[in-house]
């Protein structure tokens, strides 16, 4: 039986898929949608387990959480994934590019840990910690992982009080998918599958970014071709809620010219 996902849709034009992050839902990127409708059919899923939509029975890996995804997308979309949901939309662009016309990642990296030859990420302990608190306080280890998201923005309170004031607003995340989203995150490096995308992508990092640093992102455009990078300068790791002119601006320039 396949699970129904939560999906919000509102405006009129070509179909974008917006995938959010870690412990978030579908509504962090309602300060953008007004500005995104007028050209754009938006979609907003929750990823399973988080926000109104139920867990998968199982979510082994990137590839069931990337299939789960998929169920619930329209045809020739243009896929953007921020953080954990950029993971998922390089598996999606890389495995069904026919349903992708253009990819675009902010705040993402293929790999998520440090390892000898990959220094732009944080070190496995840090993700490790948070899943042996998730048992204690799940909410507190969720509301932790939001500071270590804003950390380095020139707006990191006011920014940090916007997300805690977001996260638990489409209901209470399954504890499950928070510990495999966390495991996801820890195991996946998807450096092997960006060569392979052949979309128009536009990848965005925040300048100040201390859980996906810019680095990565710019790594990331190079070996996606003919990708462009965008820095945003004085953001973090939600550049869309922090600095979403900018964000906006680079994003509708894109998908005019895309």
């Amino acid at each position: 039986m396949t699970e129904e996902l939560y999906v919000e849709a509102s405006g009129t034009g070509a179909p974008l898929v917006m995938l959010h992050g870690w412990g978030m839902h579908g509504g962090v990127w309602d300060d953008c949608i007004a500005s995104l409708e007028t050209r754009c059919r938006v979609f907003r899923p929750d990823l399973p387990g988080h926000g109104r939509s139920p867990a998968l029975p199982v979510q082994s890996d990137i590839d069931e959480l990337s299939a789960a995804i998929a169920r619930h997308c329209p045809r020739k979309m243009i896929l953007l994934g921020w953080s954990l949901g950029g993971l998922i939309a390089i598996r999606l662009a890389r495995r069904l590019p026919q349903r992708v016309r253009a990819l675009v990642l902010v705040g993402t990296t293929p790999r998520f840990v440090t390892g000898p030859d990959w220094p732009w990420a944080v070190e496995l302990p840090v993700l490790e910690s948070f899943g042996r608190e998730l048992a204690d306080d799940y909410r507190r280890t969720v509301r932790d992982f939001l500071a270590l998201q804003v950390r380095g923005d020139e707006h990191a309170l006011e920014l940090l009080r916007t997300l805690k004031a977001r996260v638990f607003a489409h209901g209470e995340p399954n504890a499950g998918a928070l510990r495999q989203g966390l495991e996801l995150l820890a195991t996946t490096d998807l450096r092997e599958d960006l060569p392979h995308i052949q979309l128009p992508t536009l990848v965005m990092a925040g300048e100040r970014d201390r859980l996906t640093p810019p680095e990565a992102g710019a790594w990331a455009a190079e070996a996606i071709e003919g990708a462009r990078f965008l820095s945003i300068p004085g953001a973090a790791h939600a550049p869309f809620l922090s600095h979403r002119r900018q964000f906006l601006e680079g994003l509708m320039q894109f998908l005019d010219e895309a």
